[in-house]
């Protein structure tokens, strides 16, 4: 509708084409849903097109923030590790120093 296209919007219901669907129309799909107009399934295919893109754009985007976590997961693991280990030397030094006496 917002294409100013809203002559489709029964026949895309009518064929239950949801944003899933939506996304995998070819130019063809789009004839035989009965876009015969070649003018109104190029606006489509480019809005098709713009809307893949973002995706991709948000699917890469949602991927480096998963990857930033997970560095900053290791980095803070690496650290109690490193804190449990100097807590357990202290812990073995001070055993030692006690058995000494």
């Amino acid at each position: 509708m917002s294409l100013n296209l809203e002559q489709y919007v029964s026949e895309f219901s009518a064929q239950n084409i949801n944003g899933e669907h939506l996304l995998h129309l070819d130019g063809s799909k789009l004839k035989a849903l009965g876009i015969t107009s070649s003018q109104d399934r190029a606006i489509i295919k480019k809005k098709l097109k713009e809307m893949k893109a973002s995706l991709e754009k948000a699917r890469k985007a949602q991927e480096k923030m998963e990857k930033q976590r997970e560095k900053l997961r290791k980095k803070e693991q690496e650290q109690l590790q490193r804190k449990w280990k100097k807590t357990d030397k202290s812990s073995s030094d001070a055993t030692e120093g006690t058995n000494e006496q």
